[in-house]
């Protein structure tokens, strides 16, 4: 299965967090599925830590892609069409980086790692939570 995560779940991943549910820990583990990190994760750390929101975020902010080289997760770059989908998405949700990860889900036919259930309601997304 190729999976992509959210950035919550990337973060609490990493931290070995509780809040990551068991379902969510079991498909990232599995080594048959790939794992895929969006540019727009990348993008969310770096501007969360900088405005002081993700302060225990430092070396994930300064260096993203030697992370999730050590972790073994692929990177997915934002195309002209993602940007272009998530800029033109409908619906309810008005966060554009999860605007971008809907839309990269659906575009590369992943299934989207996030406990976010308003994701639900959007047509062709996945979700594993």
């Amino acid at each position: 299965m190729r999976l992509l995560l959210d950035t919550h779940a990337l973060l609490w991943w990493l931290a070995g967090d509780p809040q990551l549910s068991r379902r969510a820990k079991l498909a990232i583990a599995n080594q048959s599925n790939e794992i895929f990190v969006s540019a727009a994760s990348a993008w969310e750390v770096a501007t969360k830590h900088r405005l002081g929101k993700l302060q225990h975020a430092g070396p994930l902010a300064v260096d993203f892609g030697l992370e999730m080289r050590r972790q073994g997760f692929l990177e997915l770059p934002i195309s002209w069409r993602h940007a272009q989908a998530a800029g033109a998405l409908p619906g309810p949700h008005r966060d554009p980086f999860d605007r971008m990860l809907i839309v990269q889900a659906r575009e590369e036919m992943m299934a989207l790692v996030s406990i976010e259930a308003i994701f639900d309601q959007y047509d062709g997304v996945t979700r594993v939570w």
